[in-house]
């Protein structure tokens, strides 16, 4: 699964320091390495987990539908964070706001490492979503404010490449860690990432003036409301199916808890003197159709980065490393198409590109609906490579149409709620997955028991001849029957899974439309690199 994109637009929400005026020296290279470091190791450990998520899961004591809390958490920490980035690093300076989420990072880390329960599992991961997330569009910042506009390219490349091959390199990592040592190194693997990444931050970043009054100012409204009000969606719809929905008092207190957050946020887009995500940026029908179809393809790419090795490891018994390998796929057009993107974007009309990934996206889910219980890796080589290809034209593009779609003024805003939109749709859609998948799990494993006749002479005959197998008599029926049990609920599963790519593949479809009422960039527009 892939990071929130940023671009250098997004250094304007931001404290920038004049650039350096010719070449720049080591130091400031020392800068850019430390952003790229931050940003690969933030943007990898989204989806580190997800290969090895089954092993996770069963050593921590979680089910399959509580184990997406182990993304979902790491994702609504983002949410919340990426809004809050620019006036942090104002307030505390960019080196010392940086170096403290590094710090924090890291210790969240090895939380995570430690963990013998998925409360101590979901702690750690929030810690790392709200420290990891800062480290994202700060790193384009550090480009934007340490090199001449011509050495920034190179910057942007070298940030565009780890962005892009951190979500990608994470479940192949996590997978081989898992499978080579143990799950808990995929967390420890921080540790000396982290050391080394504080202390390029300490000798490539200048120390910068804390402005500690700006938190009188703060719209703290809108914070709060930020934390109740996706926090709460989304444990409503994690734990909705699991509480029989609005039967439960606490879906019913959850729910209030969401409504009244986000009423504070409206509260604080009237009255804050800087609200801290410009909801009235959705005005736009432009921008308003940018932050649907972002939405949809968050839910899309969390979605399939979970679902797939959860197939692979419930259906085709693969293990970590395996999935990962598999999930792996979906970076090779994003790597290839890279150099491409400057051309593609002066030449071909925004629109069509994004029509084009959404469609290619659509198709790769609907590839996968016909999945079935032999179905193993080699089955998700076409859908991954279509995938990938989908998912590179509309992050790059669609992170672009989100900031020409504003005034100048208004970009750093544009692409922060972009992201935090794509964020929240991952979270959503992880959600609303796991739900899914559960319920139509049982709905086809009683409607395919209730097709099993026990007057059936197939039935009867398979069930005779497996009870001879298993010694006869009362024992050998009971285990005959568990296996029938054991073969139908695999059944019901793999169904499930191709309802949600169904899903996935009707979500798409419905937004791909909105790509009628982006805007063309601007003639001479100059394109920056995005993730």
């Amino acid at each position: 699964m892939s990071a929130p994109a940023t671009t250098l637009d997004d250094a304007e929400a931001l404290p920038l320091e004049p650039a350096q005026p010719e070449k720049a020296n080591v130091a400031a290279w020392l800068g850019v390495a430390a952003g790229a470091i931050g940003s690969l190791m933030a943007t990898l450990d989204i989806s580190i987990v997800n290969a090895s998520l089954p092993t996770i899961q069963g050593e921590i004591g979680a089910s399959a539908s509580e184990g997406t809390w182990l993304a979902t958490s790491y994702l609504v920490a983002e949410i919340i964070i990426i809004p809050l980035t620019g006036w942090l690093a104002r307030v505390f300076g960019l080196r010392q706001f940086l170096i403290f989420a590094a710090t924090f990072f890291t210790f969240f880390s090895v939380v995570c490492g430690l963990s013998t329960s998925l409360t101590m599992m979901i702690v750690g991961r929030v810690g790392q979503g709200l420290t990891g997330g800062a480290m994202i569009p700060t790193a384009l910042t550090i480009i934007a404010t340490r090199l001449p506009k011509s050495q920034q390219p190179i910057g942007t490349a070298i940030f565009g490449l780890t962005a892009i091959m951190g979500p990608v390199l994470g479940p192949l990592v996590g997978g081989w860690l898992t499978e080579n040592f143990s799950w808990h190194y995929a967390f420890f693997i921080n540790v000396p990432i982290g050391a080394i990444l504080m202390a390029l931050l300490l000798l490539g970043l200048p120390k910068s003036r804390m402005h500690l009054d700006e938190l009188v100012n703060a719209d703290w409204l809108g914070v709060l409301g930020m934390v109740l009000g996706l926090g709460g969606l989304t444990v409503v719809l994690e734990e909705g199916h699991r509480e029989q929905w609005f039967e439960s008092g606490t879906i019913w207190r959850l729910s209030a808890l969401t409504l009244l957050g986000f009423v504070m946020i409206g509260i604080g887009q009237v009255y804050a003197k800087r609200p801290v995500v410009k909801l009235a940026l959705l005005r736009n029908r432009a921008f308003a159709s940018v932050f649907l179809l972002g939405t949809v393809l968050g839910g899309s790419m969390y979605g399939t980065a979970y679902v797939i090795p959860q197939f692979l490891a419930g259906i085709a018994n693969y293990n970590a490393m395996q999935a990962g390998l598999i999930v792996f796929l979906t970076g090779v057009p994003a790597m290839m198409m890279m150099p491409f993107f400057p051309i593609l974007l002066a030449r071909v009309d925004l629109r069509v590109i994004v029509a084009t990934g959404m469609i290619l996206l659509a198709t790769s889910c609907y590839i996968d609906i016909e999945l079935t219980a032999e179905s193993r890796g080699g089955d998700f080589v076409v859908s991954q490579l279509l995938r990938g290809l989908g998912t590179v034209f509309c992050m790059m593009f669609l992170n672009q149409a989100a900031i020409s779609s504003v005034s100048i003024e208004d970009a750093g805003d544009g692409a922060g709620l972009f992201n935090a939109g794509r964020n929240l749709g991952g979270s959503v859609g992880l959600a609303l997955l796991a739900t899914l998948q559960d319920g139509r799990m049982e709905y086809h494993r009683w409607t395919i028991h209730s097709a099993l006749s026990a007057n059936d002479g197939a039935v009867q005959g398979w069930v005779n001849q497996q009870t001879m197998a298993f010694g006869g008599g009362p024992e050998g029926t009971e285990t005959a029957m568990r296996m029938l049990d054991g073969m139908v609920t695999r059944d019901a599963l793999v169904m499930a899974f191709g309802d949600d790519f169904m899903a996935l593949t009707i979500a798409i479809l419905l937004v791909t439309p909105l790509v009628l009422f982006l805007r063309p960039l601007p003639e001479g527009y100059n394109p920056k690199v995005s993730h």
